[in-house]
């Protein structure tokens, strides 16, 4: 016979092993006190779910985890999903949240929140959106993913509770099914349940579980013949017959639900239960759902089933006065129908109403005629707005009704719409935004109804956000800043869809009819960046002429004027100009003010100019800025394809000073990062061109030419132009791979492409380079000019580094009295430069020359320098080839006076003094804004230098400095 428990006298019958995996669940979660000190072990969390039909028993199964874990002392939150509610958006988020964080006063949830008060807080209903940008949707989940996080810690043991989660919002259910997985990893118990053949696409992490529910949900079976026998007899007496009993199975098909309202109704009406009355079951079941339910209704008169009505279309927690004012009755004809219908077990509660099960809601749902419904849904809108609940309560009932060119539901579509978008919601903005223009809107609103759908869709459908921009465009405009929005707004998607001649034309063809002169110069800024990113543009050098002609009559007094100033600097180094004229020109860029996160501003302008000062060999200025620029990122919520360029260029940065492992610790992040945008974009050329450049630094050729595979780098090319360019990486690794044939084919193409665009800097696009590397092979005298021209470029830029690279390349590519010469030269230069790992090759090719060329105690001298450079950079190949020329001229490396710490990266050593502290992953992530895989890699990168585990991990550090510094 089955356990049983009883709870709001319902009794569990038949669900032992599901209640065994909750206990045992639940013992690991608060049995892992420590002398007081609530500490909990990594493995302290787990995540359960619960699958079956509907009326399975879900809804009992959690109730009694609620009160097991209340019990326990648990910290419970629960929420449930709605039919009625799966377009309001974070609804589940906000029942799951909210009565943790509401109660605070602005002050104290400033405090509890932090950074990410203005990111979740319009999301958690706690606060009214900013003024600025919406986060995007993945930096509103990691905020999300924070504070759940920091919740469960400090209230820890906590138990999460979501019943039917296949009715939950698709932004909070996509939220949780990602953030699910790592409750493991925290003092979190998640138990959720679902219908399987209902449960969305993007919550599939529910169908594969970690850990202890055996890697699939646990599934709710139908109760036997024998488990209805027994609720029969506890709820009519012992006298019940088995016959009828096992009718009472037969008629339910052991449905939990159906077995305990079928009994109900046998109690009310006085059946006999016994083997002459069974017959009468299959009707009385028949009225505990579908159309038998409705006919019981019915007969509950007018007035009550039409309050039943306004119960349904209002969903969940529905208050009754609300839904008095929906049905059109006074309060206490409302009052009276609401004792009716929990009298009929149709509804339960008090001050707060809802349905005893979703079936019977649904069922009373459907039953409402088409015509009335619609007209109840525009009803329940008005008096939700009337009761001072906001458009955003009103919209979902909007998108229910029929179009009627009403104005007013126009205004609080457009109202929920923006509401909704600056919480970062954008599908459920876009979905009222699109309904209000069928209603249709006046016709001087349409052009601005346009633009908003277009914004609203601009991160996730940029195809459909050109439709509608251009749609917009086309309709008569009264407002002049409305249509310069939209032609900014129609460019920027264009450019970042690769489309960037088409923005570029927009922009042009706006230029000549606008009037304003400072509207034209903003639209010229505009059109002169996306032309600076494209490598189809027919004239290059015209462009540069324009451009530098307006910039220096610029004084930089607003930002488009800085932003002309800044392409300036950008194009300054694209065509080998003067290192001081870069600098000058970045620096004018910047003295009024360049942010990275200007409202209706793109990212571009203020990168190019930080990057200019990398090329021109101040790359800390450039980390300066980056450090800014990502904390402008993050205080506006926006950690997806702006913080992976910012974490892969960081990485490029790293690359070019010859700190190689952390350069590839911040690429391989802002690679996951440009993974969770989408596979193809600019940041994902970005990142897979910086990593394979960074592998193949480190001497790791079959994993950058993997990478390369794995990524489909190779042509075609993207439109924009990406830096460092993506087919001269492309050529480096053929090279590096040894098909020179090949190489020679690409970087000679990559030379066609770009010189006649002026681009001629080899800091910016060593094509040069290594291009004479290839010609070495078959044409030593060209491969010679090719290098001497790079080097006369070179020397035109001026910085050490470009001298110092090129002339590397020259005396590769010579021999005799010119090789020594030249690296001789190379060293001298860079060893005033930043470029560490340019310095270590120099050093060990000029060390391998002397000794070559009978000069043993010179060779060794660079040698041994090379080594420690190389081994400081992490660059592993040329470390080694340093060993073996010190090897063929009869030394020993010299004994690197470092420990096993001095291996780890600044990361990698701040990621595992956390963790030795006592951090969880979760937290070390938040503390050095990295991700959760990065974290996870970097520790087990730093395990694996220091040779220990993590109980082994504090002893191993013990010799370190105990601050660190920390990335930014």
């Amino acid at each position: 016979m089955g356990q049983r428990s009883v709870r709001a006298n319902r009794t569990i019958f038949e669900r032992e092993s599901e209640l065994a995996a909750v206990d045992e669940a639940l013992g690991e979660l608060t049995g892992l006190r420590r002398g007081g000190a609530e500490r909990f072990d990594r493995s302290r969390g787990a995540l359960l779910a619960f699958a079956g039909r509907a009326g399975i028993g879900k809804t009992t199964l959690l109730a009694e985890v609620r009160r097991r874990a209340t019990a326990l002392g648990c910290t419970v939150l629960s929420a449930r999903g709605g039919e009625q509610e799966q377009r309001v958006a974070f609804h589940v988020a906000r029942q799951l949240l909210q009565p943790q964080l509401a109660g605070s006063g602005e002050t104290d949830l400033r405090a509890s929140l932090g950074s990410w008060y203005d990111i979740v807080g319009p999301a958690l209903g706690l606060c009214a959106p900013t003024g600025g940008a919406p986060p995007d949707q993945q930096g509103l989940r990691d905020g999300l993913d924070w504070v759940l996080t920091h919740l469960a810690v400090l209230r820890a043991p906590m138990v999460l509770v979501l019943d039917d989660a296949h009715w939950a919002d698709p932004e909070s259910l996509g939220w949780l099914a990602a953030f699910a997985p790592r409750a493991e990893q925290l003092p979190l118990l998640v138990v959720v349940a679902y219908r399987p053949d209902e449960l969305p696409d993007h919550a599939e992490s529910f169908k594969g579980l970690p850990g202890r529910a055996g890697g699939r949900p646990i599934d709710l079976e139908p109760l036997s013949a024998a488990a209805v026998a027994r609720l029969v007899r506890e709820a009519v007496g012992a006298h019940a017959d088995d016959a009828f009993c096992r009718e009472c199975w037969a008629v339910t098909g052991g449905n939990p639900f159906e077995s305990v309202e079928l009994i109900a109704k046998v109690r009310d009406r006085g059946v006999t239960p016994t083997e002459p009355g069974a017959h009468l079951l299959r009707d009385l079941a028949a009225a505990v759902k579908g159309s038998g339910l409705v006919a019981r209704l019915e007969r509950l008169g007018t007035s009550t089933v039409r309050f039943a009505w306004a119960c349904a279309v209002l969903g969940t927690e529905i208050h009754p006065l609300l839904a008095a004012a929906v049905a059109g009755l006074g309060q206490e004809e409302a009052a009276d129908a609401a004792d009716a219908l929990r009298g009929a077990r149709i509804l339960t509660g008090a001050e707060t109403l809802e349905f005893v099960h979703p079936l019977i809601a649904t069922a009373v749902y459907r039953a409402i005629q088409p015509g009335v419904r619609v007209a109840l849904h525009g009803q329940a809108a008005w008096c939700v707005v009337n009761d001072g609940q906001g458009p955003s309560a009103a919209a979902r009932h909007l998108l229910e009704t029929h179009p009627d060119g009403d104005s007013w539901v126009v205004q609080q579509l457009r109202a929920a719409a923006e509401e909704t978008l600056r919480a970062g919601a954008p599908d459920a903005a876009r979905s009222y935004l699109a309904r209000a223009l069928r209603e249709p809107p006046p016709f001087e609103d349409r052009a601005a109804v346009l633009y908003e759908l277009g914004s609203a869709s601009l991160l996730t459908e940029p195809a459909t956000t050109v439709n509608h921009l251009r749609a917009a465009l086309e309709e008569p405009i009264a407002d002049a800043a409305l249509r310069q929005h939209i032609v900014y707004r129609l460019s920027q998607v264009l450019a970042h869809s690769d489309r960037l001649a088409e923005a570029s034309d927009t922009l042009a063809r706006e230029i000549r009819v606008t009037d304003d002169a400072r509207v034209r110069l903003r639209m010229l800024a505009e059109q002169f960046m996306w032309d600076a990113f494209r490598a189809d543009e027919p004239d290059h050098p015209s462009r540069s002429r324009r451009l530098t002609a307006l910039a220096d009559r610029l004084g930089g007094r607003d930002l488009t004027e800085r932003y002309v100033i800044g392409l300036r600097a950008w194009d300054a180094v694209l065509r080998g100009e003067p290192a001081h004229v870069v600098l000058h020109h970045a620096e004018r860029a910047l003295a009024g003010g360049l942010g990275w996160a200007e409202p209706d501003r793109g990212f571009e302008v203020p990168v190019l100019v930080a990057l200019s000062f990398m090329y021109a060999d101040r790359p800390g200025r450039t980390e300066e800025l980056f450090t800014a620029g990502i904390a402008d990122f993050e205080r506006q919520g926006w950690r997806g394809a702006h913080l992976s360029f910012a974490y892969t260029l960081l990485g490029y940065v790293r690359y070019r000073r010859g700190r190689l492992s952390e350069a590839e610790d911040f690429v391989r992040a802002g690679l996951r990062l440009a993974e969770r945008v989408g596979p193809g974009t600019p940041a994902h050329w970005y990142a897979v061109g910086i990593l394979i450049e960074v592998l193949l630094a480190r001497g790791r050729i079959t994993e950058a030419a993997r990478t390369g595979e794995q990524y489909s780098f190779r042509a075609p090319f993207p439109a924009a132009v990406v830096f460092p360019d993506a087919q001269t990486v492309h050529g480096e690794l053929l090279l590096a791979r040894g098909r020179t044939k090949e190489a020679a084919e690409e970087l000679s193409a990559a030379g066609r492409r770009l010189e006649p665009r002026g681009i001629r800097n080899p800091a910016w696009c060593p094509w040069q380079l290594h291009l004479a590397r290839v010609e070495a092979h078959e044409t030593p005298d060209r491969a010679q000019a090719t290098a001497v021209e790079a080097v006369a470029r070179a020397r035109q830029f001026g910085t050490p580094s470009a001298i110092g690279q090129a002339l590397r390349t020259a005396a590769e590519v010579s021999s005799g009295a010119d090789r020594l010469k030249y690296l001789e030269e190379s060293v001298a230069h860079l060893e005033r430069s930043p470029a560490g790992y340019e310095l270590a090759c120099a050093l060990v090719s000029l060390g391998t020359e002397l000794r070559r060329t009978g000069h043993p105690g010179d060779a060794a001298e660079h040698l041994y320098r090379g080594l420690e450079a190389a081994v400081q950079c992490a660059a592993d190949a040329l470390a080694e080839t340093a060993r073996d020329e010190l090897a063929a001229a009869g030394l020993r490396p010299r004994r690197l006076h470092s420990t096993a710490t001095d291996t780890l990266t600044s990361t990698e050593r701040t990621a595992a003094t956390l963790a030795a502290a006592g951090h969880t992953e979760p937290e070390i992530a938040h503390h050095l804004h990295l991700d959760e895989p990065t974290i996870t890699h970097l520790l087990s990168a730093a395990l694996r230098k220091l040779g220990t585990d993590h109980t082994g991990l504090k002893a191993a550090l013990s010799t370190q400095d105990p601050t660190p510094g920390t990335p930014p």
